[in-house]
């Protein structure tokens, strides 16, 4: 029998945005490539530097923009401006984080206007910082999530096959043609390295996480991949649930993201209305939140327990339902978990993913500015008494597991690198 030659280390950047719930779906195709002998570098701003290390990576923080959480609530002022907000209570000051009164004029054209200059510069400095790193490390593939703008760029400028991994159920052409899901491009990057502009069209390659039926719709070629959940490092609670077979009462889990609380304002934290609905219902409730939102949530109904930074994939097994804000790491973490989902989306994608999941049956989503007590409890009542959504849930899952592992992606790597060719000047 001829020896097996060895496949030849390659190099993979990855190239990440400015908030790990954008890139963690990510995260098992970097332990995969490792595993297999790859080298892995994730270039990230450096506040994503210890996210990153914690998940086991190597770190290159070398880019530079203003917060996500910024822009985020800016963009939320521009939406209140258009009459698009759905909140009772004004979004949040995009620098200061405190909810706009009545009073306040806020011009969110105007603050864009204003700042333009600032956020091109810190942007210019951070890609053409990626694009140095990477004519330095000469990576043959690069894989980024879907609002990084210097990982295409990346790709575009050495030559190399660059892919997007989604997060979710949420692609670069929903919006449409007027207003596709993407990234903006302050420093009009992929003009200075003479690319034209950023456009759905920019991308050749995706890895696509999502189970077939939820999944956005792609219209170029794309490696299906099974999402391992990721939520972030975490012990086992010291406390263990019994399993669901072994319980007496349904099991609820409800997480809710800090970030979606800094981006929408105090008005979009739903735990207390949450903890309202199912206080009368005969259900086991576990709670894992952050020690900031705990404080939050003030008290609780009494049985309601509380775990806090708990990683999701550590609890939802357990669960029968979960509760959450329409995050894609919830989601698809409870995707994989295989239970229903009642989902109280705030804005952006969020919305997107929701309807793309209720749509199968395997959730509910109810607005959260429109969500109270009652329409969650009633929302509550129905997920855990029709036994067609726990049908949907399962198919689901069944779908997911389907779909290749993170290992199989990496063949599929080695491949597209085989046939890249570098520009190194």
């Amino acid at each position: 029998m001829s020896p097996v030659c060895p496949q030849a280390a390659m190099r993979v950047l990855f190239v990440v945005s400015h908030s790990p719930s954008n890139w963690s779906s990510m995260v098992p195709l970097g332990w995969a490539l490792r595993a297999s002998g790859h080298e892995v570098r994730v270039v990230c701003s450096p506040a994503q530097a210890d996210p990153v290390s914690r998940a086991g990576l190597t770190p290159v923080p070398v880019l530079e923009a203003e917060r996500e959480e910024v822009m985020l609530r800016a963009l939320n002022c521009m939406q209140a401006q258009r009459g698009q907000w759905r909140f009772a209570e004004p979004p949040p000051h995009p620098v200061t984080g405190v909810p706009l009164g009545p009073a306040d004029d806020f011009d969110a054209m105007g603050w864009f206007q204003e700042n333009w200059m600032r956020l091109a510069e810190l942007a210019r400095r951070g890609s053409d910082a990626a694009v140095e790193f990477a004519r330095w490390w000469q990576p043959q593939v690069v894989v980024h999530d879907l609002m990084s703008v210097e990982g295409p760029l990346t790709g575009k400028v050495l030559g190399v096959p660059a892919l997007l991994h989604l997060w979710g159920p949420v692609g670069p052409h929903d919006g449409g043609e007027a207003r596709p899901f993407l990234p903006i491009d302050f420093s009009q990057a992929f003009a200075r390295h003479g690319l034209g502009e950023l456009s759905p069209g920019t991308y050749e390659h995706m890895i696509n996480p999502c189970p077939p039926a939820v999944s956005a719709p792609l219209p170029v070629h794309h490696y299906p991949v099974r999402h391992v959940p990721y939520n972030g490092s975490g012990a086992v609670p010291p406390w263990r649930p019994e399993p669901r077979a072994a319980q007496r009462r349904p099991r609820v889990g409800v997480v809710w993201s800090t970030s979606a609380t800094r981006t929408f304002g105090p008005v979009s934290f739903a735990v207390p209305k949450v903890a309202e609905a199912l206080a009368g219902l005969d259900v086991d409730v576990v709670l894992t939140l952050t020690a900031a939102d705990r404080q939050r949530a003030g008290e609780l109904p009494a049985g309601m327990r509380v775990l806090e930074n708990v990683p999701l994939h550590l609890l939802l097994p357990d669960c029968d339902l979960v509760i959450h804000h329409g995050g894609a790491g919830s989601a698809m973490t409870a995707l994989a978990a295989g239970i229903p989902q009642l989902i109280l989306p705030n804005g952006w994608d969020q919305e997107i993913m929701s309807d793309r999941i209720a749509g199968t049956g395997a959730a509910l989503a109810v607005h959260n500015a429109t969500a109270d007590a009652g329409a969650i409890r009633a929302a509550v009542s129905g997920l855990l008494g029709d036994a067609g959504h726990r049908e949907a849930a399962a198919r689901l899952r069944q779908e997911m597991e389907a779909q290749p592992g993170p290992v199989a992606l990496v063949t599929a790597l080695e491949e597209l690198a085989a046939g890249a060719t570098l520009v190194t000047n």
